[in-house]
């Protein structure tokens, strides 16, 4: 389902696709077909569907061994794992919502898709699980939002992800700098690695790098909408939240001015920045090509495997003021149950197990996931220095983007990267590109 805009912001969205920014509609919508189940069977196969990775053998470890302990311990019971592909789930996940005899018992998701889903009707509400769960009450904060609509929850995080600031430590030890201590100083430091090391962006990042900006925003106390009220969800299943777009605010228009500030020729150069993404950025200064990145604990590999492997450090990326840390935006995935499962116990005491402080432990030594429970995060980052400025991250206060439905549609329609580019490109002020990311997110906000 496409974004609707009106007349002028359409043309605009065109005028940038034809410059070479695709503008994609969102996710076909789903609903379930005759709501929730009927029986819940104690015995029989119990299906999972989890996501695969690049490389899926360290995650059919820690699965296979709760599985193997599961079955052990219910009779006459089988669960039966399938490992999708992440970026064809939309459409398994539609024909799994359309005809429950194929659907899973079990289900991971990205935290940003919870929303829709639950509107949908496809997610049951697990607030029973959590109710006789003593460990829910060390799951971290942020990520429980990213498992709850309308007060309640969905699901259980399984892990989370956060970005922080790469640097070079041999160009900044050659040009006697220090890690920036606030955003102010990381556009000045940017400005100086570019001023004596032309050859370098000063800081890889782009207008398409969505979860780069977004620090900014909140680090200035802005919001990219704000909850005001609640809806009745399509699918039977709970309310959803209404929400109002926030992006022109003064507070937020600050932060989206000091973000498009790095996207200037003595910084990361428009010409070559303005449609760079993430994994572009990152590659950049794995590649050599940069003094400074914003990147995640799970570029970490990519990293490691360029020109940048041994000559770099990681530091919590600043806040406005001196001591603070600027709000990461706090990704990962869940698990959750179907509200057409058959299997509702079962199926609540896998999710459980699948999603345990045990087995997030493990995801995060054989695969880097960080835990979403704080206490546990706490231990592996005794274990592993690398991922403490990550944990600090989101110790200090990550942030999420709005629960609601329309907003797969929003990022679908790149309405943000939109917004940073054609201010970057000159196109327009920031008044004037914030005004008109407003109006499209609220048009959809209010649908």
């Amino acid at each position: 389902m496409a974004v609707r805009l009106g007349t002028r912001i359409a043309a605009t969205v065109a005028a940038l696709a034809m410059a070479g920014t695709a503008v994609a509609g969102c996710a076909p919508s789903t609903s379930v077909a005759g709501g929730g189940p009927q029986k819940d069977e104690k015995t029989g196969t119990l299906r999972v569907w989890l996501f695969r990775e690049v490389a899926n053998k360290p995650k059919e470890r820690v699965v296979d061994d709760v599985v193997r302990d599961f079955e052990r311990r219910h009779r006459g019971v089988r669960v039966e794992v399938q490992y999708i592909p992440v970026d064809s789930r939309a459409e398994k996940v539609k024909g799994a919502f359309n005809d429950p005899a194929s659907a899973p018992d079990l289900m991971e998701f990205g935290n940003t898709d919870t929303a829709g889903y639950v509107v949908n009707g496809g997610l049951a509400d697990v607030e029973r699980e959590f109710a006789d769960w003593d460990a829910a009450e060390d799951i971290d904060p942020t990520a429980e939002r990213g498992v709850t609509v309308g007060g309640k929850r969905y699901g259980v995080p399984l892990f989370v992800g956060a970005r922080a600031l790469y640097y070079r430590t041999d160009v900044f030890e050659e040009l006697g700098l220090e890690p920036p201590r606030t955003l102010a100083e990381l556009t000045s430091t940017a400005r100086k690695i570019r001023a004596e090391r032309p050859e370098l962006y000063g800081l890889a990042t782009g207008g398409a790098y969505t979860y780069a900006a977004l620090p900014f925003l909140w680090a200035h106390g802005g919001e990219l909408a704000r909850a005001t009220g609640k809806s009745d969800g399509e699918g039977g299943s709970g309310e959803a939240v209404r929400y109002t777009a926030r992006v022109d605010s003064p507070a937020a228009k600050k932060g989206i001015a000091a973000y498009a500030r790095l996207l200037s020729e003595d910084i990361c150069p428009p010409g070559n920045c303005a449609q760079m993404t993430g994994n572009e950025a990152v590659d950049a200064f794995a590649g050599g090509k940069a003094g400074m990145v914003i990147g995640g604990d799970f570029n970490r590999q990519a990293v490691d495997a360029g020109k940048s492997k041994g000559k770099y450090g990681v530091v919590p990326l600043p806040g406005v003021k001196k001591g603070t840390i600027a709000p990461a935006f706090a990704g990962g995935n869940n698990i959750g149950i179907l509200r057409s499962s058959s299997h509702r116990t079962l199926a609540g005491e896998l999710m459980k197990e699948l999603a345990g402080k045990k087995a997030q432990k493990r995801f995060f030594q054989g695969m880097g996931f960080l835990p979403t429970y704080t206490d546990t995060r706490a231990e592996v980052a005794k274990e592993e220095p690398f991922v403490r400025p990550f944990v600090e991250t989101l110790d200090a206060g990550a942030e999420f983007v709005p629960v609601a439905p329309g907003w797969a549609e929003i990022d679908a329609g790149r309405i943000l990267p939109v917004m940073f580019q054609r201010v970057a490109q000159g196109q327009t002020d920031v008044d004037g590109a914030a005004a008109e990311a407003d109006e499209m997110m609220e048009e959809v906000f209010s649908r």
